[in-house]
């Protein structure tokens, strides 16, 4: 595996991780409340972990045909959502 596919795929992989918590804690919160809110955000946490497991798997199987001079731009991407998925877990913590 090339470089630049397994740094792809640690971010994504680092993703589904944060959006695994959210889910879980969105899911208590739904348990505890009923309200509709909380389920909400589990379809678009659900969403975005199926994004990036899809994601992950291309990295792994198609390395071969990904750019690398388009490596910086999707590595950007990875990693802005990973900062906002932080932050989100910050708030929804708080």
């Amino acid at each position: 595996m090339e470089s630049t596919s397994l740094v792809l795929s640690v971010v994504s992989i680092a993703n589904m991780g944060i959006l695994g918590i959210l889910i879980v804690i969105f899911g208590k919160m739904y348990v505890n409340t009923r309200a509709q809110l909380p389920l909400g955000m589990i379809v678009v946490a659900a969403m975005l972990f199926l994004h990036n497991v899809i994601g992950a798997l291309a990295y792994f199987s198609m390395e071969e045909i990904f750019s690398h001079e388009i490596f910086p731009y999707m590595l950007g991407v990875g990693i802005a959502e990973f900062a906002g998925l932080i932050i989100f877990l910050k708030i929804t913590l708080d």
